[in-house]
């Protein structure tokens, strides 16, 4: 196969941040996404539907002309969130889902939450309205291992907000363990799950091996090898429950590389390009249009979108620009670890 039509892709997990970052990164995600869902957590983070808007604003005034893009803008939950405010955002539409971070579990997450059942008055009023609930799934108490956090996340806490309350429209956010990948497969119908393409491009040697990588370093942490597997499976094998969500996260260089470097890679420049190396190197390129264009949106209830790209594979491995400048400093731009031959035409 030498080229591949697919339906344009969502983004269903992407950070912007603001100001000058987000002047450089948002034409990097609108030039092959049709939507993306935009997270909250700036600084302060976004916790209401007016501040909602107001970021909202401020990436439409980004957006090239040429781009056709809707951001999907999401509110940070805390344990003092106002149900009837978020309610009343959801139904006006500006907001397309909460967003719920453990507190202290990633970038600006100090904010978030740390005892999920004070927050079920708000996850109730969600699954009565069909909001949707984003979980970043990890666990932060410095007891736990940070390789095992994810699984604990589920098994405390995850496994307690599905049997509370089946019918919320959950998505377990850029999964990374085999031990994910089993229970969203065998859970409850509105029990769904996004995946990056780092995670199933790198393992966590990636990180170590040869030195510290610390554009390799996001939360949640990458993992052994028979779990980025795992998450291979179920992202190539075409099965309804798992989509794309980039997790695209950008740092200045110098923020990523010093004595106590932030987690995030930031993937949107070539996130398509390798998707399809990786489903093709599996011999899964018929499954990729359902991993970035249709398993997303039909969780969401929302239509498929109606434009398509064109993806072009070359002779020749492309070749990644390695940065993007922001002022005096610059964004450096993830690249896996193999030949990517695709191109979006």
């Amino acid at each position: 196969m030498e080229e591949l039509e697919i339906i344009k892709p969502d983004d269903w997990h992407v950070h912007f941040r603001d100001n000058d970052i987000l002047k450089v990164v948002v034409p990097e995600t609108t030039k092959h996404f049709a939507r993306a869902i935009v997270m909250p957590n700036l600084t302060p983070p976004i916790l209401n539907g007016k501040q909602a808007i107001e970021y909202k604003e401020r990436i439409i005034k980004i957006i090239p002309k040429t781009h056709n893009f809707e951001p999907l803008m999401t509110i940070y939950l805390t344990e003092n969130t106002n149900k009837s405010e978020l309610y009343d955002s959801y139904q006006e539409g500006h907001v397309f889902a909460a967003k719920l971070y453990p507190a202290g579990a990633t970038t600006n997450s100090d904010s978030g939450v740390r005892d999920i059942k004070k927050i079920m008055p708000v996850l109730e009023k969600m699954a009565k309205v069909g909001m949707p609930l984003l979980i970043h799934g990890e666990v932060t108490h410095k007891e736990i291992d940070i390789f095992d956090r994810e699984k604990v996340f589920i098994d405390q806490n995850l496994d307690f907000i599905c049997k509370e309350l089946p019918e919320l429209k959950i998505t377990l956010e850029h999964i990374t363990t085999k031990e994910a990948t089993e229970y969203v497969d065998e859970g409850n119908e509105n029990l769904f799950a996004s995946i990056t393409p780092h995670h199933l491009a790198l393992n966590r040697n990636s990180i170590f091996v040869g030195g510290i990588r610390p554009h390799n370093y996001c939360l949640p942490i990458l993992k052994r090898e028979k779990h980025r597997k795992a998450l291979i499976k179920v992202a190539t094998n075409g099965n309804r429950k798992f989509f794309l969500g980039t997790d695209t996260a950008p740092h200045l260089k110098g923020d990523k590389e010093n004595a106590c470097g932030c987690a995030g890679v930031f993937n949107a420049s070539y996130c398509i390009s390798i998707l399809a190396q990786i489903f093709e190197n599996y011999k899964c390129l018929q499954n990729l249009e359902k991993f970035t264009s249709i398993n997303g949106a039909q969780h969401y209830g929302i239509p498929i979108n109606n434009e398509k790209i064109l993806i072009k594979k070359e002779k020749n491995p492309i070749l990644f620009k390695k940065s993007l400048s922001v002022g005096c400093s610059e964004i450096v731009v993830f690249n896996p670890e193999f030949p990517v031959f695709w191109k979006v035409a």
